[in-house]
């Protein structure tokens, strides 16, 4: 298989996107896509979803004897309803305008767990985030912080995990909405296959760097990338408004 110039870019961002989602739970898609997409927008969505799908199985799979399947699975019920919601939303609302509020309500969230305020990690509350990222993941394709923000406080290889196991189910659901409105083209697989060894030498970098970083909590990587996503959901939103007016 030849590689272009621009093909090995395209695996160089994956790859880094790959290790560091592969670290702190989150964050390959927001790093990688609007990279992709300038490179190739057939990148974006299907191809950034099914990488992202396939690390969440590598993590899931070398995890499956600690993985606690049992505790998030309240959020993985909850994000078919929430994927729902969300296109039903982007049916009757404007997407800058959905941009706007989804935006500041997780910037409001980042700024509360920095007054550190917090909620507990229980099937309520995850049944909530699971919905909440649903919603997100559809109308604004930022679907992981709402769960990430919920397990700041915990072990980070337990927040990864467990994101992880969400994504490993939730990701199918969005992958058969795009199939289903556009076809499999929109999946380009051919970009998929070119971009595997990036998903498997992100992981395998990810193990390096916990080996040299061993800390136990991800919160400020979290509380980051989930002040990044915010502001890029909030640019995405005023850019919209201002091209609607």
């Amino acid at each position: 298989m030849l590689y272009s110039s621009l093909d090995i870019l395209a695996l160089v961002i994956v790859t880094v996107s790959i290790m560091v989602q592969a670290w702190v739970g989150i964050g390959f898609g927001l790093l990688a896509a609007p990279l992709l997409y300038l490179i190739d927008p057939a990148y974006v969505p299907g191809p950034v979803l099914v990488l992202g799908w396939l690390l969440s199985l590598v993590v899931v799979f070398k995890r499956r004897h600690s993985l606690n399947f049992l505790r998030v699975l309240p959020a993985i019920l909850a994000r078919l309803p929430g994927s729902w919601c969300g296109a039903v939303l982007l049916l009757s609302i404007a997407s800058w305008q959905l941009s706007l509020f989804f935006g500041g309500a997780l910037l409001l969230a980042v700024w509360l767990s920095l007054r550190r305020y917090s909620l507990p990690l229980n099937s309520l509350n995850l049944t909530l985030a699971g919905f909440l990222s649903g919603v997100l993941g559809t109308s604004t394709s930022v679907g992981g912080p709402p769960l990430a923000l919920l397990y700041q406080h915990q072990a980070r290889l337990t927040a990864r995990d467990e994101i992880a196991a969400f994504f490993l189910v939730g990701t199918p659901i969005s992958l058969l909405m795009l199939v289903w409105q556009g076809g499999a083209s929109v999946l380009a697989l051919g970009l998929i296959v070119k971009m595997l060894p990036g998903v498997m030498l992100g992981f395998w970098l990810s193990r390096h760097v916990e080996r040299r970083f061993n800390v136990d909590s991800a919160r400020p990587a979290i509380l980051f990338i989930s002040t990044l996503s915010a502001l890029v959901v909030l640019t995405q939103g005023i850019i919209g408004g201002v091209a609607a007016y």
